[in-house]
C-alpha cells in the first residue's frame, strides 16, 4: 500500500525574526513562587483551583446533607444553606473551571503545543495568576467577616442581593463583587497573553489548520471569555455603587419593613441582561476547551486520526459566535416580549447544530479505531456520554413552553450539572491522567485511576438522573427544606437521601485522585518522553518535564497537521508532527506500493 498523509509538506519558511528573550532566574523564589515560566504558572493556576474546588465540594456535601436528611443536622440553617449555594455554583463556575481550563491547561499547553518557547509576555503572565490569587483569597474572606459570605444564589440577582434580609448582603456581597472583578483583570492579562502567543508565536510550519483542537478550544474560549467578562465586570462595579453609594442601576423604588428605600428608576432585569450575556458564553468559556481536549484524547487513544478536522475547527468558531445571541433564554421567567422568547429559543436550537457535529465526529473517530481503554480515554468516552445526556435535557429548557414549568425546579439543577459540572469535570481528568506524564515525568497509578473513573461515573449518574425526576414533580431549587408539602411524594424524599449517600461516595473518592497525584509524583513509574505514542509537539521535547524554554536549542519545525495515526504504509502507527517527510521515506523504502 502505498503511503497516505494529511497536510503533509517539505517545505517550511525560514524564520522572520529571532527567538524570543527568556528571563532565567537563578533562585527558588525566582523559579517556582514569582516564577515567568508559562508550565509553573500553569501549575500554580491549577494547584490553586483544584484547592478551591475542594471547598466547594466539602460545600456541596453539606447542601446535600440537609436535602438528603432535613433537620438533622444542627450546623446547617437556613441562611448559611444560601450561602453554600451561592459560594458552591460561584467558585465551581468560575474559579475552578473558568481558572483550571483557561489558566491552568492554557499555560501549561499552549506554548508546548504550538512550539513556542514561552507566552509572549511572561511577566504579565505572572501577574495574572497573582491576581486570581488575590481574588481568590478575598472571596475565601467572605466566609469569616460579619454576616458571613453572599446567599444571594451564584447569580447574585439585585434587589434583593443587597437588601437586609439576604444572607451577607453587606460584606459577603462586597467580597464576592470585588472578587469577581479582580478575577477578570487577572483572567484579561492571561487572556490577551494567550491569543497574542497563538496569533504569533506558533513555531515554523504551524499553520492555524495544523494546530491540535485543545488549542482551537482554548483560544476560542479565550476570545469570549475577552468579550464576556466586561459585562460582568461593569455589573459588578454597578451594584457595587448600589450598594454603597445609592445609585439605582438596578434597584428600583422599593419598601423595605415599611419603609420606603432611597432607590428609583433602576432595573433588575437589566442586570439579568448583563449577567447572562457573560453568562451564557461561560458555557462555552468551560466547553470549548474541553472539546478540543476531549478531541485530542480521543484521537491519541484511539489510534485513528481526528475525523473530519475542519469541520471541527469551524464548529469551534461558530459554536463561539452564536454563544452571544442565547443568553436571554435563561430569562423566559423574567417577563420578556414572547417574540423575544422565539428568538431566544430559535437561536438556541442553532447552536445545537455544530455541538451535534462535534458528537458525530468524535463517535466517526472512535469508529474502527484501535481503542485503548485507559484511563484517558475512560474519561473521554464517560464526557461524550453525559454531555449528550445533559445536551438533550438542554433542548427541554430551551423551550419556552417547556422551560416555564420546569425553571427553579431541581430539573434545572440536574440538567446544568450534566453539561456544566460533570462533563467538563470527567475531561479534566482525562487531560490530568494524560498530561500528567509529561509535567512530572511520572505515570499515574492506573488501577487507582480506573477506581477513580467508575466511581465518578457511575456516583454522578446516581446523583443527577433521579433529581431530573424530582424536578418532573415540581420540587423546587435552592430551598433548604421541602418537608411537609402535600405535592412532593415521600419517594422524593427517599430519593434525596439515596443522592446524598452517593454524593458523599464521589466526594470521599477524589481523596483517592489527590492521593494517586502526590503518590506518584514521588513513586510513580518513569514514564519517558512519549507513554501514549502521540504525535504533538509537546511530546517532542529535548527533556521531560520540559526545562524553561521547552525545546533545546532550537525550536522544531512542523510538517503536518496532528493526527496522522495509523497512516498506511507507515511502521510506526503515528508520525510526530516536527518528523520531515524524508525520514517517512526511508523509513518505508522497499515497502510494496
Amino acid at each position: 500500500m502505498s503511503y497516505v498523509a494529511h497536510d503533509e509538506s517539505a517545505f517550511v519558511r525560514p524564520p522572520e525574526i529571532g527567538e524570543m528573550e527568556l528571563y532565567h532566574p537563578k533562585t527558588f523564589i525566582g523559579k517556582y513562587i514569582w516564577s515567568q515560566d508559562a508550565k509553573v504558572i500553569g501549575v500554580q493556576y491549577s494547584i490553586t483551583a483544584i484547592a478551591v474546588g475542594l471547598v466547594a465540594l466539602v460545600l456541596s456535601g453539606i447542601m446535600r446533607l440537609q436535602l438528603g436528611f432535613p433537620d438533622t443536622f444542627s450546623f446547617i440553617n437556613p441562611s448559611n444553606y444560601l450561602q453554600f449555594v451561592t459560594m458552591h455554583g460561584m467558585i465551581m463556575v468560575v474559579y475552578l473551571l473558568t481558572a483550571l481550563f483557561l489558566g491552568g491547561f492554557g499555560n501549561y499547553l499552549i506554548p508546548l503545543m504550538i512550539g513556542a518557547r514561552d507566552m509572549v509576555f511572561p511577566y504579565v503572565n505572572m501577574i495574572s495568576y497573582w491576581v486570581y490569587l488575590f481574588a481568590v483569597l478575598l472571596l475565601m474572606a467572605s466566609f469569616f467577616v460579619p454576616g458571613g459570605s453572599t446567599g444571594a444564589g451564584w447569580t447574585l440577582y439585585p434587589p434583593q442581593a443587597i437588601l437586609d434580609g439576604t444572607p451577607g448582603a453587606h460584606w459577603g456581597i462586597i467580597l464576592m463583587l470585588v472578587s469577581l472583578a479582580f478575577f477578570i483583570i487577572g483572567f484579561t492579562m492571561g487572556g490577551l497573553n494567550y491569543v497574542v502567543t497563538i496569533l504569533q508565536a506558533r513555531t515554523r510550519g504551524m499553520t492555524l489548520m495544523r494546530m491540535p483542537l485543545t488549542i482551537w478550544g482554548i483560544f476560542m474560549a479565550t476570545i469570549l471569555a475577552l468579550l464576556a467578562f466586561p459585562a460582568l465586570f461593569v455589573s459588578a462595579i454597578m451594584m457595587i455603587l448600589d450598594l454603597l453609594l445609592g445609585t439605582s442601576f438596578f434597584m428600583p423604588a422599593l419598601v423595605s419593613k415599611g419603609q420606603h428605600l432611597d432607590y428609583s428608576g433602576g432595573s433588575p432585569v437589566l442586570f439579568q441582561h448583563l449577567f447572562w450575556f457573560f453568562g451564557h458564553p461561560e458555557v462555552y468559556i468551560v466547553a470549548l476547551p474541553a472539546f478540543g481536549i476531549v478531541s485530542d484524547l480521543i484521537a491519541v487513544h484511539a489510534r485513528k486520526n481526528i475525523f473530519g478536522y475542519r469541520m471541527m475547527v469551524w464548529a469551534i468558531v461558530a459554536i463561539g459566535g452564536l454563544s452571544f445571541i442565547v443568553w436571554a433564554h435563561h430569562m423566559y421567567v423574567s417577563g420578556m416580549n414572547p417574540y423575544f422568547g422565539f428568538f431566544f429559543a430559535t437561536t438556541t436550537l442553532i447552536i445545537a447544530v455544530p455541538t451535534a457535529l462535534k458528537v458525530y465526529n468524535w463517535v466517526l473517530t472512535l469508529w474502527r479505531g484501535n481503542i485503548h481503554l485507559t484511563v484517558p480515554m475512560l474519561f473521554a468516552i464517560g464526557f461524550i456520554f453525559t454531555f449528550v445526556n445533559g445536551g438533550l435535557t438542554g433542548l427541554f429548557l430551551g423551550n419556552v413552553t417547556v422551560d416555564l414549568p420546569l425553571s427553579d425546579t431541581m430539573f434545572v439543577v440536574a440538567h446544568f450539572h450534566m453539561v456544566m459540572a460533570v462533563s467538563p469535570i470527567l475531561v479534566i481528568f482525562g487531560a490530568i491522567y494524560h498530561w500528567y506524564p509529561k509535567v512530572t515525568g511520572r505515570m499515574l497509578n492506573d488501577t487507582l485511576g480506573k477506581f477513580h473513573f467508575w466511581v465518578t461515573f457511575l456516583g454522578t449518574y446516581a446523583i443527577y438522573y433521579p433529581m431530573h425526576y424530582l424536578g418532573f414533580l415540581g420540587v423546587p431549587r435552592r430551598y433548604y427544606a421541602v418537608t411537609g408539602t402535600d405535592f412532593i411524594p415521600e419517594s422524593a424524599h427517599s430519593l434525596n437521601a439515596a443522592m446524598t449517600i452517593a454524593t458523599l461516595i464521589v466526594g470521599a473518592v477524589q481523596l483517592v485522585f489527590i492521593y494517586n497525584l502526590v503518590r506518584s509524583y514521588f513513586k510513580g513509574k518513569p514514564a519517558g518522553d512519549n507513554p501514549w505514542q502521540a504525535t504533538t509537539l509537546e511530546w517532542q521535547t529535548a527533556h521531560t518535564p520540559p526545562t524553561h524554554g521547552n525545546f533545546g536549542p532550537t525550536l522544531p519545525a512542523v510538517y503536518r497537521w496532528a493526527y496522522d495515526y495509523s497512516v498506511p504504509g507507515v511502521e510506526a502507527d503515528f508520525i510526530p508532527q516536527n518528523q520531515p517527510p524524508a525520514q517517512k521515506t526511508a523509513r518505508t523504502e522497499g515497502k510494496p506500493s
